[in-house]
């Protein structure tokens, strides 16, 4: 999370005294050193290594989304090579998002839990087996010493390219405008029914409530108690959507001719059952955190920055 910058920083008038440009490329710089640090660290594990490259860059890139307009092409470029980036590993992350999905099947409510077949311990074993063989077998082809070396390389260069970013004019009204804006397409993408849209379309959310949650990260210090518990709220959201998405990719690997293919038939039903759990809290964290309208956001953000916290 950002600090609020203080001695010499608090120089810019029209940004009612906190300089902005500074905010913002303090942010990218923390976004690019996490992942750097991630993917660099001979300490880190494979799997968490690369759960935390991509965490970081889902900070970068929510981060891009909102200075874009504001870099032209550069920012363009940015965020296509960011994207690929994350996509370099995305076989190894499935399998460990597969995993994680079979961990969740046990948090299944009881209730629900009686009418629905069951894996033995014997099954579960198997089955977490060829999920580990499945990623192992990826992060291999994947997480090489060239491929670090690589990813290390174009995250250093975008890191020094980050003084150079035109944003010198920005105040903090071009910031909330650009806020309140990615806060509308989450707002939305809320389906009318939850319980019967497409996973598709609930991955679309997810992906805006992912950007929404690591841009609130800007407003945070203004009023401390009210980032934390906002973004608090965002990543809860977050969660219960990536539980779903999580079991989605799951399901895949139970697809004829797929690893789990032998348990389809006491997977699906599990999956679809603890799927509808998370898309019902899903549904009321949504209606609570979208209530205001994308300009009466944006009015509560500025005025948390005409009353921010003095630091």
């Amino acid at each position: 999370m950002a600090r609020m910058p203080t001695g010499t920083d608090l120089k810019d008038p029209s940004s009612g005294g906190l300089h902005v440009p500074d905010m913002l490329r303090e942010i990218a710089r923390g976004a690019l050193t996490e992942a750097r640090t991630a993917i660099t660290d001979p300490n880190l594990p494979e799997a968490e290594a690369i759960h935390d490259f991509r965490k970081s860059m889902k900070r970068w890139r929510a981060h891009l989304r909102l200075v874009e307009p504001f870099l032209g092409d550069e920012g363009k470029r940015l965020r296509t090579e960011a994207r690929d980036l994350a996509r370099l590993l995305a076989g190894a992350r499935d399998a460990q998002t597969a995993r994680d999905a079979l961990e969740d099947l046990g948090k299944l409510d009881d209730s629900a839990r009686e009418t629905l077949p069951v894996l033995s311990d014997r099954s579960l074993a198997t089955v977490t087996a060829r999920l580990d063989a499945v990623r192992t077998q990826a992060e291999g082809v994947s997480l090489t010493p060239d491929t670090r070396r690589e990813i290390d390389e174009i995250l250093f260069a975008a890191t020094e390219g980050v003084k150079y970013w035109p944003i010198g004019h920005l105040t903090f009204r071009d910031v909330a405008t650009e806020l309140a804006g990615h806060y509308g397409r989450a707002r939305k993408a809320i389906p009318d029914d939850w319980q019967t849209s497409h996973p598709e379309t609930l991955h679309e959310m997810r992906q805006k409530v992912v950007i929404h949650r690591y841009q609130m990260e800007i407003v945070a210090p203004l009023w401390p108690r009210f980032g934390e518990f906002w973004i608090g709220e965002s990543q809860r959201l977050r969660d219960r959507l990536g539980h779903h998405q999580d079991l989605i990719i799951l399901a895949g690997f139970t697809e004829p001719h797929g690893p789990l293919a032998p348990w389809r038939s006491r997977l699906v039903p599990l999956i679809a059952a603890r799927r509808a759990e998370h898309v019902a809290v899903a549904a009321r964290l949504a209606g609570r955190l979208f209530a205001d309208s994308p300009r009466s956001f944006r009015r509560r953000l500025l005025a948390l920055w005409e009353h921010r916290v003095p630091q």
